[in-house]
C-alpha cells in the first residue's frame, strides 16, 4: 500500500502561480511512478503530468506543458506540481498517484484525497 496526501491548493488570481505537494508513505517511494491529474465539477478526471521512479523523465498532458512542472524529491518522499501562469480553466480538485508500473498517464494504483486549487479571473 501507498498512502498520498496532497497539500498546496488554495485560490490564487489568475497568472499566478502556486506548487503542490504530494507526500507519500508505506511502499519504497523511489519504486513508484508518480503522476497528477485533476478533475474540475462536472468533468472527468484529467491527467496532467507523470514522472518516472528516477526523476529522469516526464511527461505532460498538452493542456499544461510549458506552465506545470513535475518533479520529486525520492529523499524526501514527495512529488511537487509547480503551476504557473494560472488560469480560471485551471480550476479543480488536484490529485496525485502512485503505480508500479512505467510512469504514464494511466493504470495508477494509488490516489491521494486531493486538494483544491481555485482560480479567480
Amino acid at each position: 500500500q501507498v498512502q498520498l496526501v496532497e497539500s498546496g491548493g488554495g485560490l490564487v488570481q489568475a497568472g499566478g502561480s502556486l506548487r503542490l505537494s504530494c507526500a507519500a508513505s508505506g511502499r519504497t517511494f523511489s519504486a513508484q511512478a508518480m503522476g497528477w491529474f485533476r478533475q474540475a465539477p462536472g468533468k472527468e478526471r484529467e491527467f496532467l503530468a507523470a514522472i518516472s521512479r528516477s526523476g529522469g523523465s516526464t511527461y505532460y498532458a498538452d493542456s499544461v506543458k510549458g506552465r506545470f512542472t513535475i518533479s520529486r524529491d525520492n529523499a524526501k518522499n514527495t512529488v511537487l506540481l509547480q503551476m504557473n501562469s494560472l488560469k480560471p480553466e485551471d480550476t479543480a480538485v488536484y490529485y496525485c498517484a502512485a503505480k508500479t508500473t512505467n510512469y504514464g498517464s494511466f493504470g495508477y494504483d494509488y490516489w491521494g484525497q486531493g486538494t483544491q486549487v481555485t482560480v479567480s479571473s
